[in-house]
């Protein structure tokens, strides 16, 4: 069960990661033991962030081997506002791309780009990152910086 804790409650914390268009970023290990992040493009599913990314991509290599994450979507401009957390990731097969191209679809708004294009060639192999979250911490500075211009 996943501990909620900070300013918003679990329906607060699911609309927030379903309506935000920012990626995630991940703390994971490398096999020295050395930290390592990397930013990431995600959907909020039954309790779990999910992300798409390259087979052979180092990031799946790392969690392969080290499955522990902390995780961090928060926004850029003011007002400041939030989660962080940690939790445990699992690697498996993006059968048909179907992660992948809700992901496409979610941040680039279709699939006619050539970005787009190009992530969903055939000859790409695609995993999906599944992070199950143990807890998850929430913040929002939109009360106190109310009257700020975001300059």
């Amino acid at each position: 069960m996943v501990e909620f804790r900070g300013d918003w409650n679990e329906a607060a914390v699911r609309r927030f990661l379903c309506e935000q268009t920012i990626p995630v970023r991940l703390a994971i290990q490398r096999p020295d033991g050395s930290p390592w992040t990397v930013t990431l493009w995600y959907r909020y599913r039954e309790g779990s962030l999910e992300c798409a990314t390259g087979a052979t991509a180092d990031v799946a290599r790392f969690l392969r081997r080290e499955p522990a994450v902390a995780f961090d979507v928060s926004t850029n401009r003011m007002p400041y506002r939030g989660i962080r957390g940690n939790g445990t990731a699992s690697v498996t097969a993006d059968d048909g791309k179907v992660v992948l191209r809700d992901l496409v679809e979610r941040y680039l708004g279709g699939t006619e780009s050539s970005l787009a294009q190009w992530l969903l060639e055939d000859d790409r192999e695609e995993v999906r990152i599944r992070i199950e979250p143990a807890e998850i911490y929430s913040w929002d500075y939109s009360e106190r910086m109310a009257d700020s211009d975001g300059q």
